[in-house]
């Protein structure tokens, strides 16, 4: 069956990003599952580009910051004193924050620790490809039709349902 991709398929892709410069910042080792139709489960500029696309068919998109993980926000680093945080603390690990001025309790913010230097400990909430251009080629490798709970839902079942990850 060689359906398109259309609203309410699931679409599965294999794919890599890479910065403007040929850089490779993602393999893409795991497929990529997303629900097609405006659910938000993938940037909008790569779902209209793989939209009516087939089993086969390739597409590379180049998105700009805004278009991806948004622009880097200096207000989003933070620097604390190294006794707030455990024993074993190492540059990559990440905690989770609330912003400063929201009455959202779901709100919150991944934290990086960047930096531990002089009983100091750097946190940047950005995300790490903020302010990157990048560069996405997806190969559509499957397709079919989303169930009606998928489309209720608006994302698609994993193994262990889980809510997908947004890349």
């Amino acid at each position: 069956m060689n359906t398109q991709v259309n609203k309410d398929t699931v679409v599965t892709l294999e794919y890599n990003v890479t910065n403007p410069e040929g850089e490779v910042l993602d393999e893409g080792r795991e497929a990529l599952v997303y629900l097609h139709g405006g659910y938000d489960d993938i940037f909008s500029r790569i779902e209209e580009a793989l939209h009516e696309k087939r089993v086969g068919e390739t597409v590379v998109v180049r998105l700009q910051p805004d278009e991806a993980f948004g622009e880097y926000d200096a207000g989003l680093v933070q620097i604390e004193p190294r006794e707030q945080f455990p024993k074993e603390l190492e540059v990559g690990m990440q905690f989770e924050g609330g912003p400063e001025n929201t009455d959202d309790e779901d709100d919150f913010i991944i934290y990086r620790v960047t930096d531990i230097a002089d009983g100091k400990v750097v946190l940047d909430g950005n995300h790490p490809l903020a302010g990157a251009a990048l560069i996405f080629t997806c190969t559509v490798t499957a397709v079919r039709p989303a169930s009606n709970e998928e489309i209720a839902r608006g994302h698609v079942h994993g193994a262990d349902d889980e809510e997908p990850t947004r890349h």
